[in-house]
């Protein structure tokens, strides 16, 4: 009985990884050990059994559409998949998924037996890292899912804002401005998630301390279908009305309109609360921050601005 072959030169790399002794009761019982160095076994793409693929238990994507899970396991009958996915040995024939699931499961629709994968060295700390990173450089996560990406590589890796930026490639302030968007409520989460409204409306509403203000703006965003711009000027709206309601009850004029101007600008360029109140021939200016990182963005941005 000629031998079933499970995957393009997987024998070469795992001798016992033949199950053509099936139904050869003199056969001896296939060894469950792996004879050959870890080394031997990393950093080469195999074809591999879906069924041995376990899913990783830290992906950080949480929404897979079943339209396009199903237009993708359609392109796979049809061509082939393409990209390997990522995966780690754990022994007994077995692996764990370190990132490629959407890929994962549209070949398991498609009925395919055996697809291909890149196969890395990791330990666990290193597995939330590689899934985490990988994840958030390759697939079309939501802004939401990046955001907890970047927040679970600060609390399960250790990374500071400025580490994460490094790893996936992105501008520090970029990262700062993502991790922002966990402070906003529920209901804006919601709309960001399900695209009703995109990064740039949830970034301008951060700006709103009211929920209030923020769910009557967000209706009007929906509805209206507003941009971001308008937005950013919608916000500044509801910002010159709480000025002139704080300055009514305390009995002050309103702030200068130039003030505003600038305050205005500074909010923009430093993505936080800006306030700027006349004192004298002088007056000050309160810059608001939310975390020892969020200090540091700004320290940042001072200096790049020197």
């Amino acid at each position: 009985m000629s031998k079933k072959v499970l995957g393009r030169g997987l024998g070469a790399f795992f001798p016992e990884y033949n199950e053509g002794n099936e139904g050869d009761e003199n056969a001896p019982e296939t060894k469950t050990a792996i004879p050959i160095e870890p080394a031997e076994r990393v950093n080469v793409v195999l074809n591999i059994p879906v069924q041995h693929i376990r899913p990783n238990p830290h992906q950080p994507r949480s929404d897979f559409k079943e339209e396009a899970l199903e237009e993708l396991a359609s392109s796979i009958r049809k061509h082939g998949l393409i990209q390997p996915i990522t995966v780690r040995y754990l022994g007994e024939k077995r692996f764990e998924l370190i990132s490629g699931e959407r890929r994962l499961r549209a070949s398991k629709l498609a009925g395919i037996d055996e697809i291909p994968a890149y196969i890395r060295e990791a330990n666990d700390e290193q597995l939330i890292s590689f899934a985490l990173i990988e994840n958030i450089q390759r697939e079309q996560l939501n802004p939401l899912e990046i955001s907890l990406g970047y927040q679970r590589l600060i609390d399960e890796c250790g990374y500071t804002q400025g580490e994460v930026a490094e790893r996936v490639g992105k501008n520090r302030t970029t990262v700062t401005n993502m991790l922002r968007l966990l402070q906003l409520p529920d209901f804006i989460q919601a709309a960001l998630r399900d695209e009703r409204i995109t990064t740039g409306h949830a970034r301008a509403l951060i700006n709103l301390k009211s929920e209030e203000d923020q769910k009557r703006l967000l209706k009007q965003i929906i509805s209206k279908s507003l941009s971001v711009r308008q937005t950013e000027k919608m916000v500044q709206a509801f910002d010159k009305k709480n000025e002139k309601t704080a300055s009514g009850k305390s009995g002050k004029k309103s702030a200068d309109p130039f003030l505003n101007e600038i305050s205005r600008r500074l909010r923009s360029k430093l993505s936080t609360r800006v306030q700027i109140s006349a004192k004298g021939k002088g007056g000050e200016i309160k810059i608001e921050y939310y975390s020892d990182d969020d200090l540091e963005r700004l320290i940042q941005i001072f200096d790049e601005m020197g």
